[in-house]
C-alpha cells in the first residue's frame, strides 16, 4: 500500500526551515570507511542530483566525512544550492591520517570546523550545525555556547545536537534554540524512545543515525517476514516504521547508488498496517 504523503510530509521547524521528512545522508559518498575519495565520483554527484530531483531537501553531511571529500562533492553537484535545500552538517570530530575518528570539541577548533564547512560547501552561512558529542554525560555549555556565538555572528542559522542525552538537550536549550537531535535509533535500538517522544512535544526534528543499522545492517526474521508480506524490501519497511513512529522523525538513509536511493525514497509512501506495526514493535522490545 502507498500513500500520497510525498517524502513523508513536510516538517516546519523554524522560520525558513522546513524539512521533507525523507532526507539523505551523504556519509557513504566518501571512500571505504568514510575515508578518502569514492571509487566513482561521477556516480556520487549523480546520487545527490537525483535526491534533489526526487524532492529531498534535507542532506546530512560533515566535513570530517572524507575528510572534506563529501562536502566538496556536494558543492560540485548542487552549488549554487536550490532555494529550499537544507544542508545539515556536524562539528566535533576530526580524522587521523589513518582514517581514525578523533573527538575534537575544543571551542577554538569548533570555530575552525565551522569555517571549514563554510569553505568546502562554498556558502556564507550554514543552515543547521549539529554539535557531535563525545559522550552523553557531562556539561556541554562551553561547546554549545561557542556555536551559539557563531549563530549570533550570522555564520549559522540553526543549531542541533548529535549523540546527546535529555539532560544535555535541556542544557543546550537554555543557551539557544535546538531544532534537531541526531542520535542512534532504529527498529532494533530503542533506548531513546523517551527522547523521541520529547522531540515530538517540543517540535524538534529527531534524525536517527544508522536508521538501517549502519555498518551492521539490521537483521531480523520478523522484519523480513513483514517486508515479504507487504511486497517491500526490509530496508523500506524499517524506514517506514521510523516515519510512523513519530511525527518529527526525519530519516537520512545513505547510499552511493541511484537505484538504492530511489528505493529508500519510495519507503516514504509505504503504509504499514496495524498488525505489521505490532510485529515490528517486538523487534526492539
Amino acid at each position: 500500500m502507498t500513500s500520497n504523503n510525498v517524502l513523508g510530509g513536510a516538517l516546519p521547524l523554524a522560520e525558513g526551515l522546513t524539512l521533507n521528512r525523507m532526507g539523505y545522508g551523504a556519509m557513504q559518498l566518501a571512500g571505504p570507511g568514510v575515508f578518502g575519495p569514492p571509487e566513482d565520483r561521477d556516480q556520487a554527484v549523480a546520487v545527490l542530483r537525483e535526491a534533489v530531483e526526487l524532492g529531498v531537501n534535507h542532506i546530512d553531511t560533515a566535513d570530517f566525512y572524507g575528510p572534506t571529500v563529501v562536502n566538496e562533492i556536494i558543492r560540485e553537484a548542487l552549488h549554487p544550492y536550490p532555494e529550499g535545500l537544507h544542508i545539515v552538517t556536524k562539528v566535533g570530530a576530526r580524522r587521523g591520517p589513518d582514517g581514525s575518528w578523533i573527538h575534537s570539541l575544543d571551542p577554538d577548533d569548533l570555530k575552525a570546523q565551522v569555517r571549514e564547512n563554510l569553505q568546502h560547501l562554498d556558502t556564507d552561512v550554514l543552515d543547521v550545525v549539529n554539535l557531535r558529542l563525545e559522550t552523553t554525560e557531562g556539561s556541554i555549555a562551553e561547546q554549545f555556547g561557542t556555536l551559539a556565538e557563531l549563530r549570533k555572528e550570522g555564520l549559522i542559522r540553526h543549531l542541533g545536537l548529535s549523540n546527546a542525552s535529555e539532560a544535555q538537550l535541556t542544557e543546550a536549550q537554555a543557551i539557544a534554540p535546538v531544532v534537531t537531535v541526531q542520535n542512534l535509533y532504529n527498529l532494533a535500538n530503542r533506548q531513546d524512545d523517551a527522547l523521541v517522544d520529547r522531540c515530538v512535544a517540543e517540535n524538534i526534528a529527531f534524525a536517527p543515525f544508522f536508521p538501517l543499522g549502519g555498518f551492521t545492517p539490521l537483521q531480523s526474521e520478523t522484519l523480513s517476514a513483514v517486508a515479504a508480506r507487504l511486497g517491500a524490501s526490509p530496508q523500506q519497511v524499517a524506514l517506514a516504521w521510523l516515519l510512523r513512529r513519530s511525527a518529527t522523525i526525519v530519516v537520512i538513509p545513505g547510499t552511493s547508488s541511484v537505484a538504492h536511493l530511489r528505493e529508500n525514497v519510495a519507503a516514504a509512501g509505504l503504509v504499514l498496517p496495524a498488525d505489521a506495526v505490532a510485529e515490528l514493535d517486538t523487534i526492539g522490545a
